[in-house]
Formats: C-alpha cells, sequence, structure tokens
C-alpha cells in the first residue's frame, strides 16, 4: 500500500517538474519577445 503512494508521489513530482519548466519556457520566450519588440520599435 505504501509504495502505490510512493509511486503516485513520485509521478506527481514528474508532473509538477514538467508543468515548471513548460511555465519557464513559456516565461522565457514572452520576455525574448519583448525584448525584441522594445529594441526594434524604435
Amino acid at each position: 500500500m505504501s509504495e502505490k503512494k510512493e509511486k503516485v508521489k513520485r509521478d506527481i513530482g514528474r508532473v509538477a517538474i514538467k508543468i515548471i519548466a513548460a511555465i519557464l519556457a513559456i516565461v522565457m520566450i514572452v520576455a525574448f519577445g519583448a525584448t525584441l519588440v522594445y529594441y526594434l520599435l524604435p
């Protein structure tokens, strides 16, 4: 029974890491785009 809980915890951790990585990637892309706009517009 405790082994199953450990596996679920580990799976949740993996999913959370993937979600956080995706959010960071989106933030980086947005920041890069904003930087390009800021430098190209003036």
